[in-house]
């Protein structure tokens, strides 16, 4: 009976990620604590069900992978191998480019063509590390890393008399252009003889993907000192070793080489392989794990929502209006709870996005040369899933803008008087109908004279407005496009695409960003975000014979103001409230409806972090919970718009994107 794997793709990428997550906190873990045998039990535990999930789903390239790191970590438990920080640095490796698989299936439903040769062949390297050293004597010092088609290769070579070397080579620390200077040496072989194997390939030497050494296997009728001889003679090489080819596998190479073969039979059915197959399936869909008490309340309100919809049902025409008001009561109980449980299933810790800044932060401590702490709090806290899937872009450029940008040098800081390892802090809380999420660092601070100047330079502001610039108005310069203050162009940053990018998608999901700053003390990134992106409460009012809505999240007040007290300023309406200035906006000229003149204006006052400004409507009708619906592909542009909602009598209102109009 053939069986379809594709049901199963949806468990396979869950679990796999779960448990990619936690072998990523392990290996944190045991970066700090090599000695602790439980963390490494855990880790080869995960990598034995990794293997074993991606045999059964045939997905080969992970598999052999895993099988390699299950080898390297039974090697440290029983301690043939002493661990290290370079092979945590290549379990990390081994951990992105399962990570990267991972993604690729639930993408595509599919594994991705990568075989990981290079990395297994690191892993390899490991295992057999303790067995080059004793051969160091040897003249050869490359890995064995080729296969069956070689040593036939080989054999066949030997019958008519030729002989098959195996090649290391290392260029030069100082080798300006190493493809280049490999290309010599290929060029310079394969002038008395033939390669039949490199590692790394032949296209990764080409692309410069190696570091300064590299292995061949060639057939030639020359003599070994003649072919070293003439390697020796090219110009940037350190060392050449040359020894003979074994003939014989290895049994370990046997045992694998009939696996494959068996995980090839196993993939293919009736002469179709199973990865075709999969190839029709459309992407993996997204998913949420739900307590299953949650389920049990929202089954439990389904149950009612039955019975009243019968109970109504059974009303008559005499049914009094007491009765008919009673039952309508019951029914809004209802559907209000059935809402809030439905939002508790759609909920998901907002550790699911923390998780992955631990290993970045430590990879970027690596990278920069300065030493970070990363203190995290209220992970625990709980956002709506599809928010959870946008807010972790910007969160990692803060945190790398607050790595690179704001914490200073080991050395600076000492000199400074702070102690030489900086602190990052992220902390999540919520706030009403709001999610807070801060970003903290104990860094050098926001020079705005600094800010001030490389706007000048970049042409987004002039001399003129630099001067009349506040502190605050300085900071918000920071949000425009193209800004950057790197001098250095490098991988973390300087490149042009910075917090206008962060600003952009957190107001893309209704959200807002601030920033908090202390030169010399550091800098804090206060971000809101609201707790879902479904249902909100709306104020409903009128703009000619339009209704509109607008978040009660960003209304601070509503009051009444006499028009002859507004006042143009450079082009802009404000008004006196409160002993503040108010800049004023008039949604009709906005929505392209006619203006009312009347004496006296409808405001409603919104916020967007600490600024304020008043809209001015028509009229108001109400408050009232409106369904989010998105405009769709073809109107998703549109400025002031957030999305739609359909009213209870059917017509459709549009909703007011508050936060594009400041």
């Amino acid at each position: 009976m053939d069986l379809d794997i594709n049901q199963y793709l949806d468990i396979f990428v869950e679990e796999s990620k779960e448990h990619l997550e936690s072998m990523n906190d392990i290996l944190l873990e045991l970066e700090k604590d090599t000695d602790n045998k439980d963390l490494l039990n855990e880790l080869f535990r995960i990598s034995h069900t990794l293997k074993g999930m991606a045999g059964t789903m045939g997905f080969t390239n992970m598999a052999n992978l895993t099988h390699d790191m299950e080898d390297v970590l039974q090697a440290i438990r029983s301690d043939e191998i002493k661990i290290n920080t370079e092979i945590v640095d290549i379990l990390f490796e081994c951990l992105d480019s399962l990570e990267f698989s991972a993604n690729y299936v639930s993408e595509n439903g599919k594994e991705d063509g990568n075989d990981h040769l290079e990395l297994i062949g690191k892993l390899k390297d490991l295992l057999n590390g303790d067995k080059e050293q004793s051969n160091e004597k040897n003249e050869f010092k490359g890995t064995e890393k080729y296969d069956e088609y070689v040593i036939n290769a080989a054999k066949q070579a030997k019958e008519k008399g030729l002989d098959s070397y195996k090649i290391y080579i290392r260029l030069s620390e100082d080798c300006m252009l190493k493809s280049a200077r490999a290309f010599i040496i290929f060029n310079t072989i394969e002038s008395f003889s033939e390669i039949i194997y490199s590692y790394p390939s032949v296209e990764d030497i080409e692309d410069e993907k190696f570091d300064l050494e590299f292995s061949l296997v060639i057939v030639t009728d020359h003599k070994k000192e003649e072919i070293k001889e003439e390697i020796e003679k090219i110009s940037e090489i350190d060392e050449v070793n040359i020894g003979p080819v074994e003939m014989d596998l290895t049994k370990k190479q046997v045992n694998k080489k009939e696996k494959s073969k068996k995980s090839i039979d196993k993939n293919n059915v009736n002469g179709k392989s199973t990865s075709n197959n999969m190839a029709k399936t459309n992407r993996v869909g997204k998913t949420v794990r739900v307590d299953i008490d949650r389920l049990d309340t929202l089954m439990n309100l389904v149950s009612e929502l039955i019975i009243i919809k019968t109970r109504m049902e059974d009303m008559s025409g005499t049914t009094s209006k007491e009765d008919m008001n009673e039952a309508i009561e019951y029914l809004e109980r209802i559907t209000t709870n059935l809402h809030d449980a439905v939002m508790k299933v759609r909920m998901v810790p907002i550790e699911r996005v923390f998780n992955r800044f631990p290993r970045m932060v430590r990879d970027l401590s690596k990278e920069l040369d300065k030493e970070i702490n990363l203190e995290m709090s209220g992970e625990e806290t709980e956002v709506d899933r599809t928010v959870i899937d946008e807010i972790g872009d910007p969160l990692i450029h803060l945190i790398r803008n607050s790595i690179d940008h704001g914490i200073e040098h080991p050395d600076e800081r000492i000199k400074l008087g702070k102690d030489k390892e900086g602190t990052v802090k992220l902390k999540a809380y919520p706030d009403g109908n709001n999610v807070v999420i801060e970003v903290e660092d104990d860094g050098a601070g926001i020079d705005h004279e600094k800010v001030k100047k490389k706007a000048i330079e970049k042409e987004i502001i002039t001399e003129q407005d630099a001067e009349i610039l506040t502190k605050e108005e300085s900071v918000e310069l920071l949000f425009k496009a193209g800004f950057s203050t790197s001098d250095i162009v490098s991988d973390v940053s300087g490149r042009g695409v910075g917090l206008d990018v962060v600003k952009s998608k957190i107001e893309s999901i209704n959200g807002s960003i601030e920033v908090e700053t202390s030169q010399g003390k550091g800098t804090r990134f206060i971000i809101r975000i609201p707790l879902t992106l479904a249902i909100i409460q709306g104020l409903l009012v009128k703009l000619g014979e339009e209704i509109y809505a607008i978040p009660l999240s960003s209304i601070s007040e509503i009051t009444i103001l006499e028009s002859e007290k507004i006042r143009k300023v450079q082009g802009q309406e404000i008004i006196l409230y409160r002993d503040k200035t108010l800049p004023i906006v008039r949604l009709n000229s906005l929505v392209g409806i006619e203006d009312k003149n009347m004496d006296e204006l409808t405001v409603v006052i919104v916020r967007k972090g600490d600024k304020q400004a008043g809209l001015i409507v028509d009229d108001l009708i109400g408050q009232q919970e409106i369904v989010i619906k998105p405009l769709g592909k073809f109107l998703s542009n549109i400025k002031y718009l957030a999305g739609a909602t359909i009213l209870g009598n059917g017509k459709i209102s549009l909703i007011l994107d508050v936060n594009s109009l400041f």
